[in-house]
């Protein structure tokens, strides 16, 4: 045989068991499978740009935004638009997209240029390639498939934000105010521990490139981490830290 077309046919084979170990991840077989290869295709690997998975990419957005609001219209039942906006923003969010993908292992599933391969995945492909699956799943299967795709990988996000996190979770709310101005991911960082090893406290401090909040003390990592979130809320809103501390 051949020695081009041995390569060729083994390429080949290498492709076809990707596309269905990914599946297997998916938990969603396509009867289309040529959809499933568009959304894992990166503009640096596609022959033409159309065959990419910008367009998925741009229906699935839409998808997963209508399946969020519909079932918070129908959990969060008090809740009032600017609330359920603020919910959904959370939930669909780049980053929330961006830690889906990589709790599935999806990477490794993306089909790159060799010059993206040497660079590596960012995470704004990664967010991507997500939005362009459920598009995928949704051109295949319909709004159903999809809602029960949304709904079962986006079960955490969902259930963290809806199950009274929200007001709490002042990092996730400070992602999204920092994500939206700058563009930027908040960093925090521990400049002192108190306290034996079965009763430490911590002081935490948020970090913005060179911009630094007022760090916060809590019983744990988490808990400093949180109200450093918070303090740093506050000061982007021009008030008083919540949580002073001895900056």
């Amino acid at each position: 045989m051949d020695k081009s077309l041995a390569a060729a046919q083994a390429l080949e084979a290498e492709i076809v068991e990707r596309l269905k170990e990914c599946q297997a991840v998916l938990q969603y077989s396509f009867k289309n499978v040529s959809l499933l290869v568009a959304a894992l295709t990166h503009t640096s690997r596609a022959t033409y740009r159309l065959a990419s998975n910008e367009r998925l990419e741009f229906l699935g957005d839409a998808i997963l935004g209508a399946i969020i609001v519909d079932l918070l219209y129908h959990r969060c039942e008090a809740a009032m638009e600017g609330e359920m906006t603020q919910l959904k923003s959370v939930i669909v969010s780049r980053a929330a997209c961006t830690r889906i993908s990589r709790d599935l292992n999806l990477e490794k599933y993306l089909f790159l240029g060799k010059g993206m391969e040497k660079r590596g995945v960012p995470p704004s492909l990664l967010a991507n390639m997500q939005e362009s699956i459920i598009g995928a799943i949704y051109l295949d299967g319909g709004l159903d498939a999809a809602k029960g795709y949304v709904l079962r990988v986006f079960a955490d996000e969902v259930n963290a934000v809806i199950g009274g996190e929200l007001g709490k979770n002042y990092k996730m709310l400070l992602q999204q105010a920092i994500q939206r101005s700058e563009h930027k991911v908040p960093r925090y960082v521990i400049l002192e521990q108190r306290g034996p090893d079965h009763s430490k406290c911590f002081r935490v401090q948020v970090q913005v490139g060179a911009k630094r909040y007022h760090s916060a003390w809590g019983k744990s990592k988490k808990e400093a981490e949180q109200h450093a979130a918070q303090n740093a809320l506050c000061e982007l809103e021009g008030k008083l830290p919540v949580y002073p501390a001895d900056d």
